[in-house]
C-alpha cells in the first residue's frame, strides 16, 4: 500500500524533474533514466516513456526526432506551457518545503 502512495507522490516530482531538464537542454529517455537514477528514482524505460508521451500529449513537451548513428532518437524540450507549469510547480514546491522542513 505504501509503495502505491509513494509512487503517486513521486510521479509529480519526476515530472517536475523532467520539465526542469527539458527546459535546460533537449533530453532523451535513456539520459533521463540515468539522471533520475542519480537522484534515487529507480524506474524502467517502460515506466518513463509513457510519462514522456503523456507530457507531450498534455502540451508540456515537444518531441523532435533526430538520427543518431543511424537510429532515430526522440528528444524532448519544454513548450511555453511546460515552462509555465514548471514555474508554478517551483513556487508551490518552495512554499511546501518551507512549511514541512524541520
Amino acid at each position: 500500500m505504501e509503495d502505491k502512495v509513494l509512487r503517486k507522490l513521486f510521479l509529480g516530482f519526476i515530472q517536475i524533474h523532467i520539465l526542469y531538464h527539458a527546459k535546460e537542454q533537449p533530453i532523451f529517455g535513456m539520459w533521463m533514466l540515468e539522471e533520475l537514477k542519480e537522484h534515487g528514482y529507480s524506474m524502467s524505460a517502460g515506466t518513463l516513456y509513457p510519462i514522456l508521451h503523456s507530457m507531450e500529449s498534455d502540451g508540456l513537451l515537444l518531441k523532435e526526432e533526430r538520427n543518431v548513428e543511424g537510429k532515430i532518437r526522440k528528444y524532448y524540450v519544454t513548450t511555453e506551457k511546460g515552462n509555465n507549469v514548471l514555474e508554478e510547480a517551483r513556487n508551490k514546491a518552495f512554499e511546501l518545503f518551507k512549511e514541512i522542513k524541520e
